[in-house]
């Protein structure tokens, strides 16, 4: 079955954030997704809160710039998490957008070195090890977690490109890919993460999540439209430092909740196991948004 959520979009003040997720779990809705985009609000802050308001959502982060984060601090945070609230966190990590890592001092010569070293630790942490790594950007000596997860939870890494996706089939749980994804590109980036699996012996699950650019409403085509055509607000799996949307058939929906479903199911028969409904920065009614996504759209999807 595809798992469909929805985005609260770090653009709404951190205070709408408690009706917005509330809505969704009264409305049903599985998932529940943030950014942590520059310089807006928390991933881990947000994620925490919406949790604690609410009882069965599953509330995901995608993602966390790794260029932030020391891994040590990350891994403390998943894995208190993870324990509080067990089944129901998912963590995304990723480069990050590379202008705002440069804002901070925090831009990485080679992304790509600094997110292999990051995942590596990062889901032996979780597993509970004891880690001593001495990378080009990770350094770690004898670090272990007093209370790591009981069961060892997925990490997903935000990815785009073919090397990105080929790193997150050898080192992460899962990969995010942002609403620039067409169908051809979710079929591009299922290839080429289960190759990058096959190759290294990996097995099991992998899951993939897909943002999908939505409106809904009177005036939902020319919203998206204004949405495309303004290339911004792109989400934090997004690697570069801007996001150009070339509008096309298959890069969002607008309309019915009979039209969202089929775009969900498209985007699931190209190799999607997570739909996440993006809104647009207009939307004009979040709660109402999640309740349409839970209510109307969910019952259409198998």
């Amino acid at each position: 079955m595809t798992a469909l959520g929805a985005v609260f979009r770090p653009q709404l003040p951190p205070e709408r954030l408690r009706d917005v997720a509330r809505a969704a779990e009264e409305a049903g809705l599985e998932e529940l997704w943030l950014w942590e985009d520059c310089f807006l609000e928390s991933g881990i802050a947000t994620a925490a809160a919406a949790l604690a308001w609410t009882e069965r959502l599953r509330v995901g982060v995608g993602l966390l710039p790794v260029p932030l984060r020391n891994v040590a601090l990350t891994a403390m945070e998943a894995a208190t998490l993870h324990r509080l609230f067990p089944g129901r966190f998912a963590l995304g990590v990723g480069h990050g957008v590379q202008a705002w890592m440069g804002q901070v001092g925090a831009r990485a010569e080679s992304p790509m070195t600094l997110l292999r070293e990051y995942l590596d630790a990062l889901r032996a942490l979780l597993r509970g090890e004891r880690v001593t790594t001495e990378g080009r950007y990770v350094r770690l000596d004898g670090v272990a977690l007093d209370w790591p997860p009981p069961v060892p939870p997925a990490v997903l890494a935000g990815a785009t490109g073919p090397r990105t996706l080929r790193l997150s089939g050898e080192a992460a749980d899962g990969t995010i890919l942002d609403a620039a994804a067409s169908l051809d590109a979710v079929r591009r980036a299922r290839r080429v993460v289960d190759e990058a699996r096959e190759a290294v012996g990996r097995a099991g699950r992998h899951e993939v999540v897909v943002y999908l650019h939505t409106a809904t409403g009177a005036d939902a085509r020319e919203r998206l439209a204004a949405e495309l055509g303004r290339g911004s607000g792109a989400p934090a799996p997004a690697p570069t430092s801007t996001l150009t949307l070339t509008p096309a058939p298959d890069l969002g929906v607008a309309g019915d909740a009979a039209a969202v479903a089929e775009a969900v199911r498209r985007l699931a028969e190209a190799g999607a196991d997570t739909v996440v409904l993006q809104p647009t920065a207009d939307e004009p009614d979040p709660e109402g948004f999640v309740r349409f996504a839970a209510e109307e759209v969910r019952p259409l999807v198998p």
